[in-house]
């Protein structure tokens, strides 16, 4: 199972997520599951870079493992940019959760 938790400041907006495990939703290679939540964090992080001008902290580990956390020197626009990215980010990974909830489990 893919566990998506997302991390928040005081405000409650999203500071940082991480994605862990595996979906196993079909063999190697054709996870349709692994590959929308792949497709979906990694589009997430790309669009944050090239919209936002922010290099996210990311930390990747192994097979099933992201973690990835807006830098403290963000500010402004490119922050909010940030966070609304991420914002959308969390909308799509529920729309994957609502369709194969058994592959996927998201702590917010």
């Amino acid at each position: 199972m893919v566990n998506l938790t997302i991390h928040r400041d005081p405000q409650g907006q999203i500071v940082a997520f991480n994605l862990t495990g595996h979906a196993d939703s079909g063999p190697y290679g054709s996870d349709l599951v692994c590959a929308a939540v792949s497709a979906v964090a990694f589009g997430s992080v790309n669009a944050v870079e090239s919209l936002a001008n922010l290099q996210l902290d990311v930390l990747q580990k192994d097979s099933g493992y992201l973690e990835c956390t807006i830098p403290d020197h963000a500010t402004g626009s490119d922050l909010e940019k940030a966070r609304l990215i991420l914002e959308a980010m969390l909308i799509s990974m529920r729309t994957i959760e609502q369709s194969y909830g058994q592959y996927i489990r998201i702590s917010d």
